[in-house]
């Protein structure tokens, strides 16, 4: 950050309805940065001279408030078990923050997040302004966070990458649930449960993002999320769920058979899906980018669209015209973390960024027939498959911190089984 300070306030409480809240989340960058969970809090870090100080603002401790909403670390904690330099109650905000302020040129603060946060900072800029005539000096320059942040977050270290294997090896726990109880004549949501419960035995918080359950033609809708239909003999299922433990994400697809037998066309299609997502991970190496693992992705899918009918024509042709979005229209990756779709550039000066060690990031090619698809071999139509795990950059090459989950066609098969 250099000399200056650096204002960040916690995640705010949304109302459900009446009186009842939302699960409260915290926001991902405050969290990384204090490890609190707690809402009404605010972070100032300072810089300068050689030395770092962290100043925390907290809910100070209240035996009737906490007696109805559980422990807060308060003011002492703040101190003792979260490493601040200094503490105070969150009421004492407004008027210690134009303190903090004054004799630093540079605030480093993410503006326009809420409005609610941008008025106590620029009132302190404000009330560090009104001694112009003293020798301090004040905030003259505001940087947003976020570029700062995020490139620390886009590089995993030893302990985040533990955290990622924990919440995938409670993903695979849920997947192989999920695997075992589906059959025909159940429903989506039946699935759903078993997902859920899995992970919340297994110690995760909660799910990364709102599980995709879909069976047969539910398949074929990306952001599938009613989770209500029917499970259907002959169908397939695929299942877009993660974990999510101690603020990081796990994200997994995997597609497998309702009766746990694919069909024929089934395999056909489900075995160039896998093929293209082997080239694609081979591809998540050190200097590579994201486009080439997609590109890797498209021309194998390509190529394989046409050995199945579904594509006809020259297949470097066809990925030129973008004859492949007919039936594959997203991309392969996505950076992953504290946040399924994690922060990090996908750009730099203009390029796409070459891959580092200690980023994350998933893999999941698809593929994807319409129902009433003229041009699709009809043993397809209304089939959708998916496959996804993440994927950690390495100097050795990838390692994939999902592999326990089932994917092969054997393996799914038995898993099923």
């Amino acid at each position: 950050m250099g000399s200056g300070v650096g204002v960040f306030f916690s995640a705010p409480v949304f109302l459900r309805n009446n009186d009842v809240e939302h699960e409260y989340r915290q926001d991902s960058d405050f969290y990384y940065l204090t490890g609190l969970d707690e809402p009404e809090s605010v972070a100032v870090l300072l810089a300068g001279e050689g030395r770092a100080r962290l100043v925390l603002f907290v809910r100070p401790r209240d035996p009737e408030r906490e007696l109805w909403d559980g422990h807060r670390v308060g003011v002492e904690g703040a101190r003792e078990r979260l490493g601040a330099d200094e503490a105070y109650p969150i009421q004492e905000l407004p008027a210690r923050l134009a303190e903090l302020f004054r004799g630093q040129g540079r605030l480093y603060y993410h503006l326009n997040r809420h409005r609610r946060c941008d008025e106590i900072v620029l009132n302190a800029i404000d009330a560090a302004r009104a001694r112009g005539r003293t020798p301090h000096r004040w905030p003259t320059e505001i940087f947003d966070t976020d570029p700062l942040v995020h490139e620390l977050r886009w590089r995993k270290g030893p302990e985040e990458i533990a955290l990622m294997q924990r919440a995938a090896d409670i993903t695979r726990d849920g997947h192989l649930a999920a695997m075992q109880q589906a059959r025909p004549g159940g429903f989506e949501y039946e699935i759903d449960a078993a997902l859920r419960g899995a992970f919340r035995r297994g110690g995760a918080e909660r799910c990364a993002y709102q599980p995709i359950v879909g069976s047969g033609l539910n398949a074929t809708t990306l952001h599938y999320r009613a989770n209500n239909g029917p499970l259907r003999d002959g169908e397939l299922l695929l299942i877009d769920a993660g974990a999510e433990y101690a603020y990081y994400a796990c994200d997994v697809t995997r597609t497998f058979p309702v009766n746990g037998r694919f069909s024929e066309a089934q395999r056909a299609l489900y075995e160039l899906v896998l093929e293209s997502q082997k080239a694609a991970i081979d591809r998540c190496v050190v200097g590579a980018t994201i486009d080439e693992v997609h590109g890797v992705a498209v021309e194998v899918l390509t190529r394989g669209m046409v050995r199945l009918g579904l594509l006809t024509g020259e297949p470097l042709a066809l990925i030129e015209q973008g004859a492949y979005r007919r039936y594959y229209m997203h991309r392969t990756s996505h950076f992953l973390g504290m946040d399924v779709h994690d922060v990090g550039a996908y750009f730099l000066d203009g390029k796409p960024r070459p891959l580092e060690a200690g980023a994350v990031l998933t893999v999941e090619p698809g593929l994807y027939i319409a129902a009433a698809d003229p041009q699709a071999p009809e043993a397809l139509r209304g089939v959708g498959i998916r496959i996804e795990d993440d994927v950690l950059i390495t100097p050795e090459g990838p390692r994939v911190l999902t592999a326990a989950i089932p994917r092969e066609v054997p393996d799914v098969e038995a898993a099923c089984r």
